[in-house]
């Protein structure tokens, strides 16, 4: 049986780069097992007009690799759009336009087997075996895990007919014939959907609310010192830290990326004000205020929610409701017969280590956005993904193939190594 170099399981954007990355290296033997029939990303918001949240720059091989054919810019030149994206004078593609642009690498990589579900992982004394649904086996010396996220729905949501924001495109047009729609969520897609839904609300006659138990619909944080948060400097540090003080920085920095594009929040604004010159706005804001229940009468919600800063209880009902609550990790069944090869920290998550392994040898099994409690708010970073493939492969290889960088930021992280007066600025 041919042993591959890895099997990388799962192909959203990260492992997808990690195709990419490898498709012209002769001497690295990968193979990409995907479920799906074809790349597609999040379908259920790709809503006209909007962008993604991170420059072109952080597509997926450049920041490994500039020279590589499968960047962006080579995109748009192969297509005819470079021009035209030039003088659109913008850092930040359309979401659709990110999307046709992993299509297209997608398309051009034979590594990839689509329509191929896993099904077990076993290890035979020396290598992986991967094994799928459509009894096929791949055996390997490492793994690469890339299987992306579930939606993330409140466990007080036990009932009825909700919408996640994953799938609110393919649910539109019926949320539109309700008397009543709530959104609940604070960050980017909540925003995108209500505002989405704002602009039909005089042709369709619906109240629309939005609800967040964030303190206030706040921005992301795009400020550049803060921006070097999303370095190798940072992940270093961060991953150093003790599992409390980590877990606390994630709860305390989740508006570095979860937050909401100050040009979306003013337009957001901006609609509102326009509409409110005809009168009242059948719309509802909420901050500050926290679902803790939902009853389904077959018709509408009922919702009982608190305001966390009054400490009042009150409910409200809807017709329609749409969670825009995020995504959750998972750990796939199919790692069973070899959980005992992975480590877990005391809460059960991943053992993340630098390299990004989580297997008890420290060179065996990666993992692609699983880390976020190791390795901080970079980790679903898309910007970052070239640089943890680029120090994934040189786990698995030996060496480095693509320069992986060890110190960008002019500002330090942790308390200084020496007198501060002695310190000069490193670069």
């Amino acid at each position: 049986m041919r042993t591959y170099d890895f099997v990388a399981i799962g192909v959203g954007p990260f492992n997808l780069g990690l195709a990419a990355l490898t498709e012209d290296l002769p001497d690295v033997d990968g193979i990409f097992l995907e479920q799906r029939p074809e790349f597609d990303w999040h379908p259920g918001l790709m809503l006209d007009g909007v962008t993604i949240q991170v420059p072109f720059l952080a597509d997926l091989v450049t920041m490994a690799d500039p020279t590589n054919r499968f960047s962006f810019l080579n995109y748009l030149k192969q297509v005819g759009r470079l021009y035209p994206f030039y003088i659109r004078e913008s850092f930040f593609p359309l979401r659709a336009e990110y999307n046709a642009y992993c299509r297209w690498v997608a398309g051009q990589l034979p590594s990839i087997r689509w329509n191929t579900r896993v099904d077990t992982v076993t290890h035979d004394g020396s290598g992986y075996l991967v094994q799928t649904a459509g009894g096929e086996t791949f055996r390997a010396r490492k793994l690469v895990l890339g299987i992306g996220t579930e939606p993330r729905v409140p466990a007080v949501v036990d009932q009825g007919p909700y919408v996640h924001s994953a799938d609110y495109l393919s649910a539109k047009q019926q949320l539109q014939t309700l008397e009543s729609i709530t959104i609940v969520g604070s960050g980017q897609s909540a925003a995108e959907i209500y505002l989405d839904l704002l602009n039909g609300i005089e042709t369709f006659g619906y109240h629309l609310s939005w609800i967040t138990r964030s303190p206030r619909y706040f921005p992301m944080e795009y400020t550049k010192l803060t921006l070097e948060m999303t370095s190798p400097d940072y992940i270093r540090y961060h991953q150093a830290l003790p599992m409390d003080v980590r877990d606390r920085l994630g709860r305390e920095q989740r508006n570095l990326y979860k937050g909401i594009s100050g040009d979306l929040i003013d337009t957001i604004y901006e609609t509102l004000y326009a509409k409110s010159l005809t009168g009242p706005i059948p719309t509802t804001l909420l901050s500050s205020t926290a679902l803790e229940g939902v009853i389904w009468d077959g018709e509408r919600w009922t919702l009982a929610l608190e305001h966390q800063e009054q400490g009042d209880s009150f409910t409200a009902t809807t017709h329609g409701l749409v969670l825009a609550t995020g995504y959750q990790h998972r750990v796939p069944s199919f790692l069973d017969p070899v959980r005992d090869r992975i480590n877990r920290d005391a809460r059960g998550r991943f053992d993340v280590t630098a390299d990004y392994a989580v297997d008890t040898a420290g060179d065996e099994i990666f993992v692609q956005n699983a880390a976020e409690h190791t390795h901080s708010v970079t980790d679903p970073d898309l910007g970052m993904g070239p640089y943890r493939n680029s120090v994934i492969l040189k786990a698995i290889t030996g060496r480095e193939i693509f320069k992986v960088e060890e110190s960008i930021a002019f500002q330090q992280f942790g308390a200084p190594k020496a007198d501060i007066p002695r310190q000069l600025v490193k670069r």
